[in-house]
């Protein structure tokens, strides 16, 4: 059973499928069910997959990964085959506008990831793969320290040629991670992990945009008052309007229409 087919059948006997505003039942987005979890919830579902040694695959959805599957349908069906988890105040605005009901806690994979680190039920362990050589290997040496109780086993930068991606899968395979976190960005990470997921031996794969860099302190974090308010895209647009501007402004009141337009179709229906 795949991870999309898994999440659908827990959904259905949490609550009536006729509910929309229950807040057991995923948030559809274009056919992309958008789960209603808590982290420890997830933590659980981890734990139960590695020790299973079933396959998970998890992305998280925010506005703009969402705006991209919109636009992208080949993108779309690589984020169907995928446990999805919200992510920012993008996905929540999406789940009143759809649904009425926001999200019970943003589970971005910033914060989701240190979380499972200190809450999961077994030691894990953990390759990393993705952002500069010298960013991975700061994360990897940040975490050994505040995580003993996990065996950080190996990693490697994104930057590797593409035409050795087989040598890389291999060294992946050989250190025998529970885990694999991919921080390439999205929609690559994505794509990567679904590309390559039958040559991966790992339980759980999990795309993470740039955790590594926000723990090797390369990039700075908001301050948690700004977290916990909900505006962390405010100070990351601070830090970067070049790039962020048109995202957080045009993207997103696109964003906001695309799912205006979904629920007046469902309403229709």
């Amino acid at each position: 059973m795949t991870d999309l087919a898994d999440a659908a059948t827990r959904s259905q006997t949490d609550g009536p499928e006729s509910n929309a505003a229950d807040l057991h039942q995923p948030v559809m987005f274009m056919g992309l069910p958008i789960l209603r979890r808590t982290s420890q919830d997830m933590v659980n579902t981890i734990c139960r997959h590695v020790e299973k040694a079933a396959h998970l695959n998890i992305a998280f959805c925010n506005a703009n990964t969402l705006l991209l599957a919109h636009d992208d349908e080949a993108y779309r069906a690589t984020l169907a085959s995928m446990t999805l988890l919200n992510d920012g105040i993008g996905a929540d605005l999406a789940a009143r506008i759809l649904d009425g009901q926001p999200f019970a806690e943003n589970l971005n994979g910033t914060d989701f990831v240190p979380y499972l680190f200190e809450h999961a039920s077994r030691p894990l362990r953990v390759y990393m793969l993705g952002a500069k050589p010298e960013v991975v290997s700061k994360a990897r040496e940040t975490w050994a320290k505040r995580f003993p109780q996990h065996v950080f086993c190996g990693h490697q930068d994104g930057y590797f040629d593409r035409n050795f991606t087989s040598d890389v899968l291999d060294a992946v395979n050989a250190a025998q991670p529970d885990l694999l976190l991919v921080a390439m960005g999205n929609p690559a990470q994505e794509r990567f992990i679904m590309e390559h997921r039958e040559r991966l031996s790992v339980p759980v794969t999990m795309g993470i945009g740039a955790l590594f860099d926000f723990t090797a302190q390369v990039v700075p974090r908001a301050p948690m008052w700004m977290r916990r308010a909900k505006i962390e895209w405010l100070f990351r647009l601070s830090r970067e309007p070049k790039r962020l501007l048109h995202r957080y402004t045009v993207g997103i009141g696109r964003f906001l229409w695309v799912c205006a337009k979904l629920r007046l179709r469902r309403g229709d229906q």
